[in-house]
This record gives C-alpha cells, sequence and structure tokens, in this order.
C-alpha cells in the first residue's frame, strides 16, 4: 500500500480525530448530518473491526505503512515492559515525529520531507531516515545551510515544543535533546493502543 496522500478531512471524518492536526469539520458543533442522524441505520462494529480501525488510526497518525507498522509492533513485543506503551514510544521516536514535535514543521508529512532532502542532523551526522529511531540524549538539529529555509522559520515561529516534557528544544541554535521515552500520559494522541495489541496478538 502506498503512503496515503489524499484528502486530510476524509480521514480525519472516518476516525472522528484531528489525526493531521486542526480541521474544520471536527470543530463544528451542530452538522447538518447530527439532524438526519435518526434516519441513518445504525450498524454494531465487531471486535475485530474496532481493533483494525484503531490500527489504521495509528498507522495514518504517524503516517506510516503496514510492514513498518508491523515492524515497530515486533520490535516492541520483544522488550520487557507494557507492548501498547512501549509501541507508542517507538512511534515517537522516530526521526520525522521528533523533528514534527520539536515544531521545525507543521506537520509529519513535513517533516519527512525535509528529513529525505538532508535538512536535519542527529549528534552532528546528517540523516535522511525519517524512520531512524532517535534515542535518548540524541541531539536532533537543524542543518546549519538550512536554517534559513521558509518553512522551517515560519514553523518554529507558530509552534511550541514546550507541550512535550521529554524534549528540549533551544531556538537560538534551533537544536533539540531527546531526554527520554515519553511516558504514556504525555502522548496527546489519542489512540487505544491496546485493541492494536489484541489485534496483532490473534
Amino acid at each position: 500500500m502506498a503512503r496515503y496522500i489524499g484528502p486530510k478531512t476524509k480521514i480525519a471524518k472516518r476516525f472522528k480525530s484531528p489525526i493531521y492536526g486542526y480541521d474544520k469539520y471536527l470543530d463544528r458543533k451542530n452538522r447538518s448530518q447530527d439532524r438526519n442522524s435518526t434516519k441513518k441505520r445504525s450498524f454494531k462494529v465487531s471486535e475485530y473491526g474496532l481493533q483494525l480501525k484503531e490500527k489504521q488510526k495509528a498507522k495514518y497518525t504517524y503516517g506510516v505503512l503496514e510492514r513498518q507498522f508491523k515492524n515497530v509492533f515486533r520490535r516492541a513485543s520483544s522488550k520487557k515492559g507494557v507492548t501498547g506503551e512501549i509501541l507508542l514510544q517507538l512511534m515517537e521516536a522516530r526521526l520525522d515525529n521528533v523533528v514534527y514535535r520539536m515544531g521545525i514543521a507543521p506537520t509529519r508529512a513535513g517533516a519527512r520531507q525535509l528529513v529525505l532532502h538532508k535538512h536535519i542532523t542527529v549528534n552532528n551526522a546528517v540523516v535522511n531516515i525519517p524512520s531512524y529511531s532517535i534515542k535518548p540524549n540524541d541531539i536532533v538539529s537543524v542543518r546549519e545551510r538550512s536554517k534559513s529555509l521558509e518553512v522551517i522559520v515560519n514553523s518554529l515561529s507558530t509552534r511550541s515544543v514546550s507541550a512535550y516534557p521529554w524534549l528540549e528544544w533551544d531556538l537560538n541554535t534551533m537544536t533539540g535533546k531527546f531526554m527520554q521515552y515519553p511516558e504514556r500520559e504525555m502522548i496527546p494522541e489519542e489512540i487505544n493502543e491496546q485493541l492494536i495489541v489484541e489485534l496483532y496478538s490473534k
């Protein structure tokens, strides 16, 4: 399956969650479909359906393909601890996600592009692999020649990393530090990771 590049609101509507950030559709309290909701037939979703939906939601949120997601799950299940929490920690430690969380890019897709175009360094070495796994105490920086890029400057001027206590960020040097893997309660994504664990455990 190729990476999804279609309408983002369509995905947000499917999961009733701001998968790609703020969406006007989800901000409307009185949508016309609510008035006609009684005319629509309601179908009970099976347990498998709920589990599959949660996995798809996580994949769209972090922008990964099925094989990538399954590989991360295997890594998580091989580690000691709560598999679901470790799964999300590993997703949060992806380089493209860290770049997004640090505010260097306005979206994860934008962060992935910056990484691919060699605008980002890890421990002073250029890394152009979005799925590269960041470890505690790793230093993530904007490459010196890329610090004046409009997309980076604009993103840093409108976003703040202070909401993510597992990250440090120095705006003057455009350098950040991944201090630790975040605890589950620190991760803001509304994902029921236990359903994903149950799906893969079948």
